[in-house]
């Protein structure tokens, strides 16, 4: 019983979801026209703004707003009308030609593929003649032996037919308005569920709002100004691109020469609403059009470039660029939801996909129990760079970890590479190991991974791959005398001050020790990079730190205070005039209270990323070399004049 009142919860948004469907479908006769009107409020919104801005009235602008949208579509179900009754009249001009093409599409009987369709016909007859002609044989065995009764007739026996009684006139009048009412009663609800909409705005969002609770109120708040700005942009959007690929393909049809370009046009531009398939289905008229009009097969030909072209261009250049980022839907979900709604709604559906879908999706952002909504169906990564880095080490592949890590460098430093990526992947793993989630065969593979990776990237010369396209412009001769001196600028010079690298306790620590010794090589410090198992004992009887060195320990959470906490605290005791950079790998807290817990031994900085690390240390270098250099000056201007 304790385990099942633990498992409510986790599957309560899914019977959420469920019964949330359940009523979708039930209900649909009145949501259907409700949701139409949603969409449109929000495609005319932005045109009753603009008309209350000039002074009007919300009554007046909801009339001229609605009037204009009716206007356009009774002129556009005008022009479709009047071209459909003309194509209807132009058909049977062209039977002819139709026979001809189908005629031609049969295959001849001298080819392989017609006798072998001829052979398969041929069978299927045979195997349909045997049932036959054994039902005849019964039927007439049976019909002697009835015959042969004493109550045997000559007569034979009459079919049973059912006849329909004659429809009535209140019964025909229905059926023949029936398909014309239907429709028409459908978009006048809709029409009268927007103007309320659209007047009632503020009051409808007020009780939305209450009725989500005012616990709720600043989520609920952003749900809503995100939907309507997601919906309202997507649909002026859409409208104005699917205006123009109806205009271009309507102008394209029309130079190849088939009748009626304006309504196919048309059709074009509204068959795009629906994903995927709309313009395909729109492009289809045209095609038949052209075979049947037209003697050869150059016209259906060129109206299906046109549709690639046209489609190939729209889907990946202008849709993308104008509202890809705007609907937040990746495209697999886009399919999926389409298809849902059309088989949940039916035609609504399928024009309502998108604006639906974006509606659920920002559910799924704000509320959070609905979270799985918007990872399952946005179009944002649903793991992070440095997440999918550690699954792949956690799959154990080494080729797909070593891909993300340098296609990060396409976009970023190899310190920002190092901070952004491997790092925190690291911390991933540490968090794993002490929570006994890693076993040791993934431990030892991820930690052995990342130091090759590490090691591998110790190459990666950035000014290199900046002079490769100057190698193709220039000849070899050019190019050695133009890249020998910004390769001489570019190594600076060594330091005198030397810097010891240490990891606070376990592999992850020396792992980033290391990547810190390869940024500061890099950047002309002498480094000392110490193994994980040397002790600060021996690296005194090695070494001799000297004041002006630095001292770096790094430390990786979840227990890097401690850890190091310890080691600075040993190094202030040997050693406490040298200066200590205490590395805290993705601390985002305050510096200054992060010093408060080290307590006497405190470090003379905390860093929280490799490249605060390297530009602490840079700073202490210039100010150690401008205190040399005012102390030689001095010694230099006490010196007696020769």
């Amino acid at each position: 019983m304790a385990r099942s009142r633990q498992e409510w919860p986790s599957l309560s948004p899914f019977l959420w979801l469920a019964g949330v469907v359940l009523v979708l479908y039930f209900t649909r006769a009145v949501l259907i026209p409700l949701a139409l009107a949603l969409t449109l409020s929000f495609l005319l919104m932005p045109m009753v703004m603009w008309l209350q801005r000039l002074h009007l009235r919300r009554g007046l602008a909801v009339a001229i707003a609605v009037l204009v949208f009716a206007a356009a579509i009774g002129g556009m179900c005008w022009v479709v009308a009047g071209q459909l009754l003309q194509v209807a009249n132009d058909l049977p001009r062209y039977r002819e030609n139709i026979h001809s093409k189908i005629e031609a599409l049969h295959l001849p009987q001298q080819s392989a593929l017609g006798r072998a369709v001829e052979s398969v016909e041929e069978i299927d007859l045979d195997f349909s003649a045997a049932p036959s002609a054994k039902g005849e044989a019964s039927s007439a065995q049976s019909g002697a032996q009835v015959l042969k009764g004493p109550l045997a007739r000559t007569q034979p026996a009459l079919p049973v037919q059912v006849v329909q009684p004659p429809a009535t006139g209140l019964s025909y009048v229905r059926e023949m308005l029936e398909p014309v009412f239907v429709p028409l009663g459908t978009a006048v609800m809709v029409l009268i569920f927007t103007i309320f909409i659209l007047i009632k705005r503020e009051d409808l969002r007020d009780r939305f709002l209450r009725l989500a609770g005012v616990a709720q109120l600043h989520a609920m708040t952003l749900a809503l100004d995100d939907a309507e700005q997601r919906i309202s942009r997507y649909l002026a959007l859409q409208l104005a691109v699917n205006a123009c690929y109806g205009v271009c393909f309507g102008l394209g049809v029309f130079l190849i020469g088939i009748p009626n370009a304006l309504l196919w046009g048309v059709i074009a531009g509204l068959f795009r609403i629906v994903p995927y398939v709309g313009a395909l289905a729109a492009s289809l008229f045209p095609f038949i059009l052209a075979l049947a009009v037209f003697h050869g097969w150059g016209p259906p030909l060129l109206v299906s470039l046109l549709f690639m072209l046209l489609d190939f261009f729209t889907s990946n250049v202008i849709e993308p660029w104008l509202y890809g980022v705007h609907t937040g839907i990746s495209s697999l979900a886009l399919l999926v939801t389409t298809v849902f709604w059309t088989m949940l709604w039916g035609w609504a559906g399928l024009v309502l996909a998108v604006p639906l879908t974006v509606c659920v999706i920002v559910l799924g952002r704000y509320v959070p129990r609905m979270s799985f909504l918007h990872v399952l169906l946005g179009d944002e990564k649903a793991l992070s760079i440095e997440a999918q880095f550690y699954q792949r080490l956690l799959a154990l592949d080494q080729e797909d970890a070593r891909g993300i890590a340098q296609n990060s460098l396409k976009t970023n430093t190899l310190v920002g590479t190092y901070d952004r990526v491997l790092i925190p992947a690291l911390a991933l793993a540490e968090q794993d190991r002490h929570r006994g989630a890693l076993d040791e065969r993934r431990e030892s593979f991820i930690y052995l991974s990342v130091s090759e990776i590490v090691s591998e990237l110790a190459l990666y010369r950035p000014e290199e791959i900046a002079a490769k396209p100057r190698k193709l412009m220039a000849g070899w001769r050019s190019k050695r005398s133009d890249l020998r001196p910004a390769q001489r600028d570019a190594t600076p010079l060594p330091s005198a001050t030397r810097v010891f690298c240490f990891a606070a306790s376990d592999q992850a620590d020396g792992i980033i020790s290391s990547m810190l010794a390869q940024l500061l090589e890099r950047s002309g410090h002498g480094v000392i990079s110490l193994p994980v198992e040397s002790s600060l004992e021996e690296i005194l009887q090695l070494f001799t730190p000297e004041p002006q060195d630095v001292i770096c320990i790094s430390a990786l959470p979840p227990f890097a205070f401690a850890q190091a906490a310890s080691l600075c605290q040993r190094v202030r005791l040997h050693l406490p005039e040298i200066r200590v950079l205490a590395g805290v790998w993705g601390f985002t807290g305050e510096a200054n209270k992060a010093q408060q817990r080290f307590g006497s031994a405190r470090p003379d900085a905390i860093v929280a990323t490799l490249a605060q690390a390297v530009e602490q240390i840079g700073e202490w270098r210039s100010q150690m070399e401008e205190a040399n250099a005012n102390v030689a000056q001095t010694e230099r201007a006490g010196l007696p004049n020769v």
